[in-house]
């Protein structure tokens, strides 16, 4: 497993419970928070991405808290 992002912003609850479960599963991720980095908004937008926590890793890319899908990606 490599190169997890979640793009994140300020307020957003699933992305704080996101950011929680994967430092409770100890994953590794980087965050990008669209609040203090709005170039990555256009970068979502153009996937079809309106709402956060956006989560990106190998070829998987889903929005909101999911924990099924973010243990898969533990795996």
């Amino acid at each position: 497993m490599n190169n997890l992002t979640v793009y994140t912003k300020n307020g957003c609850v699933q992305c704080r419970m996101t950011e929680r479960f994967l430092n409770e599963h100890d994953i590794p991720f980087t965050e990008h928070n669209l609040d203090q980095e709005p170039e990555y908004v256009d970068y979502l937008k153009e996937k079809g991405f309106q709402a956060t926590p956006v989560v990106e890793a190998n070829n998987v890319s889903f929005f909101g808290f999911r924990p099924d899908q973010l243990r898969q990606l533990a795996v």
